[in-house]
C-alpha cells in the first residue's frame, strides 16, 4: 500500500492529512515543537502508526510522498534569528538597504521609526565596476574589492553572502565573477547571487530578496537536512516535497537553493483546497480563510487559481518573488487577550502558541486567549477538545479571563469573554476586507471557505459583518493547508526584465527569452522526473502605460507571442487595468509598456479522491449527541442550544442555527443568522436562512 501524507507545521500544531487508495482520508494532530519542529514532525507520524498497528519503521516504508509545509523562514526573520549575513553591492549604493525606496510607510506618523535591515552597515561591501541598464559594462568590476570584502567577512565569521549589483538584471558577468570568487574563498558560507534568484527590474527589490534568500537559507537547509536524516533514520524512501510560496510544491534540493520560496510556505498550501471545496458547489471563485492556533490567514480565488503577487513584505522586507496574496494577521485560537493604554480591549498579536498554550490547556500559561473566552462561552466543550486527548482546564480559563479582562474592565465573565469574541472577529473581518475590497472585489459576491482548528468558531460572524450569505465548512477543515499541499502541483516560476514598448516588440528576441525560461523550467522538471504529457508553461506580461510607476500582471496566450499578436494581449492589458484601477486609457491610444515576461512552469501531480456520501435526506436526528448552553452572538445570551456530532451527519441532514456541529478536530458554531445543509463530501454548507437557493445545486444533483 502506498499512503501519501500532507504535514502542515503551525505555531500551535503540526498538522497531518494522510490519503491511500480506496482508503478515507485519515486526520491527525500533534502540538508543534518550536524549537525544532522536526521532533514534532516525527511525533505525528509515530502517532500515525500507532493508530494503524504498525511499528514506526514499518508505518514509513509504505508512505510514498510526503509533502511538507515549513515556518522555518518564516519564523527566522521575524525573530530576527537568521544567519549573519553579508552583502557585496556596487559601490555607491551599498545604503539602499536601509533607504528601501525613500517613500515614508506611515506618512504622517513621526515617531515611525525605520525597519532594521538585515544585513548591518559593516557587513554591506561596497564593489567598484558598473553595468548600464542596457547591460554594457561602463567600468570593469574590480576584483581586489571582492578579494578584500571576502577576507573581511572571513574574519567576521559570516555565514551567508548576498550578491546583488546594479543593473545585473541586464547583465550578469559581474556577479558571476565575484560569486566564483566568494565560492572559492568561503565554501562554507550559504551564497545567493541576484541574477540567478531575481533577475528582474527594480534595484532594491532585488536587493531585499537577495538578502532574505541569504539570510533565511541556512535555516532551511540545516531543517531540511536534518529532517531527511531523520526521515532516512526510520526507514523513509519516498519521495519529499516543499511547500512553496506561491501556491506550488518543490524538491528539497530547489528549496535549499531558493529558501525566500517558503516564506509563506504554510498559509500557501490553502487557497488550493479552497478551491476544490467550492468548485463542489458549482463555484469556480471563493475566499478562503484559516485560523489557526497563531495566525488567521486569508486570500481569494479566481478563476479556479489563487491571486498571485509579486511584490510582497515580510515583517517590512521587501520581497518580490510571486507568492500568494495572503494576508496574515496575529488572531488565532492562541491570541491573547489584553487592555492597552486607553482602556480598550485587544487581541493578539501576541499569541500563547503550544507552549505554555492557553490557559486552558493546563500547561502553565495564565493570559486570558481567545481559547479561553471560546470555552467559557460555551463554545467548547472542555472534555471533547481534540477529540478528548486535551482536556480543557474551565476553571483556569475563567480565572484568566477575570484577572486580566472583567475585572479591570468592570464587566461580567461573560461580558468579558463576549467582547473577546468580538473583537478578534472584527479584526478577522478586517483581513478578509484587504483581500477583497482593496483589491476592488465585493465580497458579498464570494463564498467563504473556512479552515483552521478555530475557524468554524468564529466564521459565522465574519460573515455576518461582512454581508456575506454562503460559507463553506471542509471536513478537512482543521488540516485546511496539509490537505492543499497534497493538491498541488510542483511548480516554479522564472521572470526576466525586457523594457519595451507593445508596439514595437522584438518578437523574435521576446520569443527566444520565452523559450529559455521554458528550458529552464522544463530542465528543473527533469530533475523532478516529471514526464513531458504532465507539463504545463505559462506565461505573465507585467505592463504598465508609458509613466506610469506599477504595473499590472496579466496572462498572456502562448500563441499570442508565436504569431507576434498584440491585439488580445493589449485587450486583455486594457481590461485588467479597468478592473484593477477602475479606468483604462484604451480610447486615447495611451502607448503601452512591457517591463518584464514571467513563465510558470508547472508539473502536474496525482490528487487525492474524496469518497460520495449517499444521500440520507434532510433530517439530523441520528447525528444529535445532546444540548447544552451557549453564548449566542446575535442575541447577545446564554441559549441553551442543541449539538451535533459532525462525523455523524450525512448527506443531505439540514441542521438550523443555533447549534453547534462538534467534530474531533474542530467544532462549528452555527449561529442564529445561519442554517446549514451536509453535502455529498461531508463539509457543511453554510448558508444565511432564507437563502436556500445557494445550496439547491447540492440537493438537485441528487434527484437529477
Amino acid at each position: 500500500m502506498t499512503q501519501k501524507i500532507g504535514i502542515d507545521v503551525g505555531g500551535t500544531f503540526t498538522d497531518f492529512l494522510v490519503t491511500a487508495p480506496g482508503e478515507e482520508p485519515r486526520i491527525f494532530k500533534v502540538l508543534s515543537t518550536p524549537g525544532d519542529p522536526a521532533i514534532g514532525l516525527i511525533a505525528g507520524l509515530q502517532e500515525i502508526a500507532r493508530d494503524r498497528g504498525l511499528a514506526l519503521e514499518a508505518f514509513v516504508r509504505t508512505i510514498d510522498t510526503i509533502v511538507h509545509g515549513t515556518t522555518v523562514t518564516t519564523n527566522a526573520v521575524l525573530t530576527r534569528g537568521g544567519a549573519k549575513t553579508a552583502l557585496l553591492t556596487t559601490e555607491g549604493v551599498r545604503d539602499a538597504l536601509e533607504m528601501r525606496r525613500g517613500i515614508r510607510e506611515e506618512r504622517y506618523n513621526n515617531r515611525y521609526t525605520n525597519v532594521e535591515p538585515l544585513v548591518p552597515r559593516y557587513l554591506r561591501r561596497p564593489v567598484r565596476g558598473r553595468i548600464d541598464y542596457r547591460g554594457a559594462e561602463t567600468a570593469p568590476l574590480e576584483i581586489a574589492d571582492v578579494q578584500a570584502a571576502i577576507a573581511e567577512l572571513r574574519r567576521e565569521k559570516v555565514e551567508a553572502v548576498a550578491i546583488c549589483f546594479l543593473n545585473s538584471f541586464a547583465n550578469r558577468e559581474h556577479e558571476q565573477q565575484a560569486a566564483a570568487l566568494v565560492a572559492r574563498e568561503l565554501p562554507d558560507a550559504y551564497l545567493t547571487v541576484s541574477a540567478d534568484l531575481l533577475p528582474s527590474i527594480r534595484f532594491y527589490d532585488r536587493v531585499s530578496t537577495t538578502v532574505l534568500n541569504s539570510y533565511v537559507g541556512p535555516k532551511l537547509s540545516a531543517y531540511i537536512d536534518s529532517l531527511q536524516a531523520r526521515l532516512k533514520k526510520i526507514g523513509f524512501g519516498g519521495v519529499l516535497l516543499i511547500m512553496q510560496s506561491n501556491g506550488g510544491i518543490m524538491a528539497p534540493e530547489v528549496a535549499r537553493r531558493s529558501a525566500a520560496l517558503t516564506l509563506l510556505s504554510g498559509p500557501a498550501a490553502g487557497p488550493r483546497a479552497g478551491f476544490g471545496y467550492a468548485r463542489a458547489h458549482g463555484r469556480n471563485d471563493c475566499i478562503t480563510v484559516d485560523m489557526g492556533g497563531t495566525s488567521f490567514d486569508a486570500a481569494l480565488v479566481l478563476d479556479g487559481a489563487p491571486i498571485v503577487v509579486t511584490e510582497g513584505e515580510i515583517d517590512r522586507h521587501r520581497i518580490a518573488l510571486p507568492m500568494l496574496g495572503i494576508v496574515t494577521i496575529g488572531a488565532g485560537g492562541g491570541s491573547i487577550g489584553w487592555i492597552d493604554e486607553g482602556g480598550l480591549l485587544r487581541m493578539g498579536p501576541q499569541s500563547a502558541g503550544a507552549d505554555p498554550g492557553p490557559a486552558c490547556y493546563g500547561r502553565g500559561g495564565t493570559l486570558p486567549t481567545c481559547t479561553d473566552a471560546d470555552l467559557v462561552l460555551g463554545y467548547l466543550d472542555a472534555d471533547f477538545f481534540a477529540g478528548g486527548k486535551l482536556r480543557l482546564d474551565h476553571a483556569a480559563a475563567v480565572a484568566a479571563i477575570r484577572t486580566h479582562i472583567a475585572e479591570p474592565l468592570r464587566l461580567s465573565l461573560e461580558d468579558a469573554a463576549a467582547g473577546m469574541y468580538r473583537v478578534i472577529n472584527t479584526s478577522m473581518a478586517q483581513g478578509v476586507r484587504e483581500i477583497t475590497v482593496k483589491r476592488g472585489y465585493d465580497p458579498r459576491e464570494f463564498p467563504v471557505v473556512v479552515a483552521g482548528g478555530a475557524g468554524p468558531l468564529h466564521a459565522c460572524m465574519i460573515c455576518e459583518e461582512l454581508e456575506i450569505p454562503l460559507l463553506l465548512v471542509p471536513r478537512d477543515s482543521s488540516i485546511f493547508c496539509a490537505a492543499g499541499m497534497l493538491m498541488s502541483d510542483l511548480q516554479h516560476d522564472f521572470v526576466r526584465s525586457f523594457v519595451a514598448s507593445l508596439k514595437d516588440l522584438d518578437w523574435g528576441r521576446l520569443e527566444a527569452l520565452v523559450r529559455e525560461m521554458e528550458t529552464e523550467g522544463a530542465r528543473l522538471l527533469d530533475a523532478e522526473k516529471i514526464p513531458a504529457a504532465r507539463r504545463q508553461f505559462q506565461v505573465n506580461f507585467d505592463c504598465r502605460y508609458v509613466k506610469q510607476y506599477h504595473e499590472v500582471s496579466f496572462p498572456v496566450p502562448r500563441e499570442a507571442i508565436a504569431q507576434a499578436d498584440l491585439g488580445p494581449i493589449a485587450a486583455t492589458f486594457h481590461a485588467e487595468h479597468n478592473r484593477m484601477y477602475g479606468y483604462s486609457l484604451e480610447e486615447q491610444h495611451t502607448p503601452i509598456e512591457l517591463i518584464n515576461v514571467r513563465v510558470r512552469a508547472i508539473g502536474l501531480t496525482d490528487k487525492p479522491a474524496y469518497a460520495e456520501d449517499t444521500w440520507a435526506g434532510p433530517d439530523p436526528a441520528a447525528a444529535r449527541k445532546g444540548e447544552r448552553p451557549v453564548f449566542v452572538p446575535e442575541d447577545r445570551a446564554l441559549q441553551t442550544v442543541p449539538v451535533y456530532d459532525g462525523h455523524r451527519t450525512r448527506f443531505g441532514h439540514r441542521i438550523a442555527g443555533p447549534a453547534i456541529i462538534e467534530q474531533v478536530n474542530t467544532t462549528l458554531l452555527l449561529t442564529a443568522a445561519f442554517d446549514c445543509v451536509s453535502d455529498r463530501y461531508g463539509s457543511f454548507a453554510v448558508y444565511r436562512k432564507g437563502r436556500e437557493d445557494l445550496v439547491d445545486k447540492t440537493l438537485r444533483e441528487v434527484n437529477a
